[in-house]
């Protein structure tokens, strides 16, 4: 048997599971770093941050915002476009495909480039732009051929730092229009033609061996400098040596002169016999030497004369040495003859 329905109770069944669908509609729970842009009726009405949130469903809605993301496969990259209706407020990384780019020097390398960028006003995003993450893509592009195209090559290489601060101060102003925040961009990777990088290899090889060369001749330069500064520095040593040895045997000799009159006399007779012996001295030691440079030596009559007044000075007086020391033996006993009859004297009285 058929139970009756209760009019009422199917009705009150159908209200509350609209009650219940209206509830979980209207029901949004935003993540932390995220939030949504809630339209009434079409137009903007306010901004859901992070938390538990409550919409009318059917009058308000979430607003969309359209995003593109490059996916790497293998080599290549690939778009991807979705619409998302929560807005990520973190920054995030783009890593666009390489870009040809034309050089100052006529020389078209491709960039590979990263940009950071971080959405802070989720409203110009939606409203300010159609497709905020393209329009950044763009703008990127254009900016970097713009500020590459006014450099050189090598310039290119040596100032990447340089590239990635110009890039990203060109392109605040515009992106602050939409709600974005540019935080930094990367010149990642710099590829040339083959026969480029072989001209610029055989260059720095040329500069390395040129730079070689060059501390090779600063060395050398280096080491003829100091070896001629020992070289004067060793001749004025050897000088000053010479220079004090003579004084020295100048001074032994003039000693030996003076002890040799104190001994024999200080007569003008005695001073040219002391001075012809001396220079007769001399004659003698260099005559061996002159007898090595030939069979014949021939001797200058002055020192003949030298040689025999020496034999005259050794017949007459002996040596000068022996008549010092003869002159001396005389002294002492002289001293001591009076030293004796002083003691004599002393006795006796």
């Amino acid at each position: 048997m058929d139970l009756p329905i209760n009019p009422g109770l199917l009705l009150a069944l159908i209200v509350v599971v609209i009650g219940i669908l209206i509830i979980a509609k209207g029901l949004v729970i935003v993540r932390q770093s995220e939030v949504m842009v809630i339209e009434r009726l079409g137009s903007f009405n306010r901004l859901l941050e992070s938390g538990i949130n409550i919409i009318i469903p059917f009058i308000e809605q979430p607003r969309a915002i359209t995003m593109v993301r490059y996916q790497k496969r293998g080599e290549e990259y690939f778009p991807v476009t979705t619409n998302e209706a929560r807005i990520d407020r973190r920054e995030t990384v783009m890593d666009f495909p390489g870009q040809p780019v034309v050089t100052t020097d006529n020389v078209t390398v491709t960039i590979n480039g990263a940009l950071y960028y971080q959405i802070i006003d989720p409203r110009r995003a939606v409203y300010e732009i159609e497709n905020m993450s393209q329009a950044v893509e763009v703008l990127a592009k254009t900016t970097l051929r713009s500020v590459v195209g006014k450099m050189e090559l090598d310039k290119l290489f040596e100032s990447r730092a340089e590239v990635n601060n110009e890039i990203q101060a060109a392109m605040e102003e515009p992106a602050s229009k939409w709600g974005v925040k540019i935080s930094r961009v990367e010149v990642q990777d710099i590829a040339m033609p083959e026969e480029v990088e072989t001209a610029m290899r055989l260059q720095m090889a040329a500069e390395r061996k040129r730079r070689a060369t060059v501390t090779e001749a600063e060395g050398e330069k280096a080491a003829a400098i100091a070896k001629a500064q020992g070289q004067r520095e060793s001749a004025i040593l050897n000088a000053q040596g010479d220079k004090e040895s003579a004084i020295l045997r100048a001074q032994g000799e003039q000693e030996s002169i003076k002890l040799v009159l104190n001994a024999i006399g200080d007569s003008d007779e005695h001073k040219r016999t002391v001075v012809g012996y001396l220079l007769g001295q001399s004659y003698i030691k260099v005559l061996p030497n002159m007898a090595q440079d030939g069979e014949r030596v021939f001797v200058p009559y002055e020192s003949s004369a030298l040689l025999g007044s020496m034999g005259m000075f050794r017949e007459m007086a002996g040596s000068p040495e022996d008549t010092v020391a003869k002159h001396l033996r005389e002294s002492d006993r002289q001293s001591g003859v009076r030293g004796g009859l002083l003691g004599g004297a002393g006795s006796a009285g």
